[in-house]
């Protein structure tokens, strides 16, 4: 082991030197916050002084630890989940482990019984098969209860005029944790600005359904055994698909990852996701040739046109419907190691044919949901 001592007058300079001295990178903590600078753990003298100027510092550079930070018992970092950019690579790693955990008691574990005495409600604006379903099942394999509407546009007060933060005190008084999907960009960040219970977003409109990318990345990590150095295309309605959105702040986690828009020019991937990816130094390229992207890439992520998100302009919809098949062709140019991912509900745009292929990662990824949400839940009620 090595070890040296500077002073620097700000905590950025002291970091600088640290890492010019030792040549490594660290983790520090101090008063109990870790800021995770690239994966080594540096422990600094218990003498330090407290304050952010002027510091006289010690340090000794340890071997490289993988143990993440949370111990078990302690609370999870977020009190909501309501947008991708809430995580960072250390937590995405440590809920995968979680998840890895939730894998085993869904097969080996029937009646597991942590989560019970708490109940979710689900509070559903917008119709759902797979997260609503995946959620309720994660609660129940946990040994928790449900609360849940279908379609509460139509069939909750909201239809009488009653606002969604009144909903939201509401349903809090009933329930330790709300589930919700809503029409509208931003209403799950309302929802949790309102309730003192936590609030995860199953998705809100257009904007985010961070749930779904998390358990995008961690099929992704499953399926091709990496996340940096991956190359990703995202294919279809990539202006209104909030599961790409989320899937790419994600995504700008990684190193070395290069991601490929394709998609028909009404519904191209909007100018502030590819501003974020380039401030990531993320390497992005937009497309037009969907055999070529499939050839290169890792992940071939399809998406469906969503006709809901296009009002009374028919003609658009039908400009964008059709002109991106993942099919036999496809898969003939795709490399041996890649996969064919959905989130799923698919109309033409996979045709039935990709099905037994086994690249074709959709069905898994579905099935990855219930790990990742049972995970979550886990989380946000108990903690580590």
């Amino acid at each position: 082991m090595s070890s040296c001592v500077f002073s620097a007058p700000t905590w950025l300079e002291t970091l600088q030197s640290h890492e010019s001295i030792c040549k490594k990178p660290s983790v520090f903590t101090k008063n109990c916050i870790s800021a995770d600078v690239a994966g080594m753990k540096l422990t600094w003298n218990n003498s330090m002084p407290s304050k952010q100027t002027g510091s006289s510092c010690k340090c000794r550079a340890l071997e490289v630890e993988k143990n993440h930070a949370f111990l078990k018992g302690e609370l999870f970092q977020l009190d909501d989940v309501i947008e991708a950019q809430q995580f960072d690579r250390e937590i995405l790693s440590a809920i995968f482990e979680v998840a890895r955990e939730m894998e085993t008691i869904e097969k080996k574990s029937r009646g597991n019984q942590i989560l019970k005495g708490y109940l979710m409600a689900t509070l559903f604006y917008e119709p759902s098969t797979r997260t609503r379903l995946s959620f309720e099942s994660a609660m129940k394999r946990l040994g928790g209860e449900v609360l849940t509407t279908e379609n509460a546009r139509e069939f909750s007060s909201a239809a009488k005029g009653e606002t969604l933060e009144d909903t939201i005190r509401t349903v809090e008084g009933y329930s330790d944790i709300i589930v919700m999907r809503h029409f509208e960009s931003g209403a799950a960040r309302r929802a949790a600005l309102t309730a003192n219970i936590p609030v995860i977003n199953a998705g809100d409109g257009p904007g985010q359904h961070p749930t779904q990318a998390l358990l995008d990345v961690y099929t992704i990590e499953r399926e091709i055994g990496k996340l940096d150095g991956i190359k990703v295309g995202l294919v279809g309605d990539l202006a209104n698909g909030r599961t790409v959105r989320s899937l790419a702040y994600l995504l700008a986690k990684y190193n070395d990852v290069k991601i490929y828009f394709v998609s028909p020019e009404v519904v191209k991937m909007k100018d502030d996701i590819k501003e974020y990816l380039t401030s990531k130094g993320i390497e992005w390229e937009e497309s037009a040739d969907l055999m070529e992207v499939a050839s290169k890439c890792d992940v071939v992520y399809q998406t469906r046109i969503q006709r809901e998100r296009f009002g009374e302009r028919v003609d658009l919809y039908d400009e964008a419907r059709g002109k991106y098949i993942v099919n036999r062709d496809v898969l003939s140019v795709m490399q041996k190691h890649a996969v064919v991912m959905h989130p799923l509900p698919r109309l033409d745009e996979i045709t039935v044919e990709v099905d037994d292929d086994p690249r074709a990662a959709y069905f898994r990824q579905a099935k990855n949901g219930l790990f990742i949400r049972m995970a979550l839940l886990k989380l946000l009620l108990l903690g580590w």
